[in-house]
């Protein structure tokens, strides 16, 4: 290890054995999923830099593990003991705006409401939007296919993605995709990547998809009785036309929001859902949505007002940080069909009464996907046993219901327990064999995502 730690040290700018200086480097968001202690963090400023660093890990077997902006909350990026933390922050470059065809080319670091931001500039919008966009990195969330609030209109990460460079477990520098809108040449390598949560290979660069930046924007906010009205309105509304977002919040989540915001939602209602429209027609479907909310016993009303319209979707983007108020948190991360969402939201109201803990719920109604946050003490081994059952009913309950264990947080370490009942033996072992062909010394992240 010495002779290793020697050539690695000069093989990169930056890089560090100190345990002190790894320290906050060693886990994500996710705070039940386990970290160990990295042997070494190196920070590559080029391509060739990681190339360096993956032939070393792959010549001395030291796992290679890659973090972007440490946002993940599936402990994907966590270290490894005896690993090697590949930081890829300082590959931070908007490389290329393409107006005329309307792409960016982009290094893995760029943060991605910093390219939404260089994109308005010349009128285009990047629209992929989790919520950590403010923090997290391009290659984070096409390592782990990020998802957000507009994915039921525009799509996830993997739908703006048009190329991808990445390095290989072999040390060898793939190039997937094409910028140009159609491309069936040869196997979709590049869809294996995009989500795989540096598993196959450490992305160093995206070309990604560009959009004209919605000119109006129209929202409205609705109380509900219950939650299935709620959702009855969703697909209703969805039959005539697609929403850019429509948030749903439980009364535990809205009375956490009231309490940090001080917005005054109605903390009685059943569920409370924000929608907002964009295009054209947005005022049009605005009033519709709130006409139809209404006569499924809601108080509606849309505006068009866009400080308004942004006060309300910070009111959603406030849930988790809300919630985290009440205590440390433990996000999960689950997926049905839309119209098993009541099924599902009930299933984890009966979790949080049979387990004693609290549980506020909130996801993106549209698209299924729900983020049950379990509150809890952590110094409380009751409570931390307590919390770490109730997450795992919930996965239960979704995969019960014909969902998924994971709609866009990843599976990292926290849930590769679940991949196997639901991908199957088979799907399980092709995957395996799928990264031994990428990865056939396994050093890239070993034991994450399946």
């Amino acid at each position: 290890m010495r002779e290793f730690l020697k050539q690695l040290t000069t093989a990169v700018a930056w890089a560090t054995t100190e345990p002190h200086a790894m320290q906050a480097y060693r886990q994500d968001q996710c705070l039940i999923a386990e970290a160990g202690q990295p042997l070494a963090m190196v920070r590559p400023a080029t391509v060739g830099e990681v190339v360096a660093v993956v032939d070393l890990c792959r010549t001395h077997a030291v796992p290679l593990v890659p973090r972007g902006a440490g946002t993940g909350l599936a402990g994907g990026a966590n270290a490894l003991d005896g690993c090697v933390l590949l930081l890829l922050d300082a590959m931070d470059q908007i490389l290329e705006i393409d107006q005329v065809a309307q792409s960016a080319r982009v290094q893995p670091g760029v943060v991605n409401a910093d390219l939404d931001k260089a994109a308005g500039e010349v009128g285009l919008w990047y629209a992929p939007d989790p919520g950590s966009r403010a923090l997290s990195s391009i290659g984070g969330n096409v390592a782990t296919n990020a998802g957000g609030m507009c994915c039921a209109k525009y799509g996830v990460t993997r739908d703006h993605i048009l190329a991808l460079t990445a390095v290989l477990g072999t040390g060898e520098v793939l190039r997937t995709g094409t910028a140009t809108r159609k491309d069936v040449a040869g196997l979709d390598l590049k869809h294996l990547l995009i989500g795989s949560e540096g598993t196959l290979g450490v992305i160093v660069e995206a070309t990604v998809r560009l959009r004209p930046r919605p000119q109006r924007l129209s929202t409205v906010a609705a109380t509900f009785p219950t939650v299935q009205s709620a959702i009855d309105v969703v697909q209703a509304f969805g039959r005539e036309f697609n929403a850019a977002a429509t948030e749903l919040m439980d009364r535990t989540t809205v009375c956490a929001v009231n309490a940090m915001t001080q917005m005054g939602l109605d903390e009685a209602a059943g569920a409370v859902l924000i929608a907002q429209f964009d295009g054209a027609d947005a005022s049009q479907q605005a009033e519709r949505c709130a006409a139809m909310a209404e006569g499924a016993g809601a108080e509606a009303f849309a505006t068009d007002d866009q400080d308004d319209g942004s006060a309300l979707m910070e009111a959603r983007r406030a849930a988790l940080p809300s919630l985290e108020r009440m205590g440390s948190t433990l996000l999960d991360d689950v997926c049905v069909t839309p119209h098993r969402l009541p099924a599902l939201i009930d299933a984890i109201k009966r979790i949080a009464l049979s387990h004693g803990v609290t549980i506020g719920t909130f996801g993106h109604a549209a698209d299924g996907n729900l983020h049950p946050t379990i509150v809890f003490n952590p110094a409380d081994d009751r409570q931390r046993v307590a919390a770490a059952a109730a997450f795992d009913a919930i996965i239960a309950a979704a995969l019960d219901l014909g969902g998924t264990a994971t709609g866009e947080h990843g599976v990292g370490s926290l849930k590769t327990p679940y991949i196997r009942r639901q991908v199957g033996d088979v799907g399980t072992s092709l995957m395996h064999r799928i990264k031994a062909a990428f990865d056939p010394s396994g050093i890239l992240n070993p034991g994450r995502g399946y």
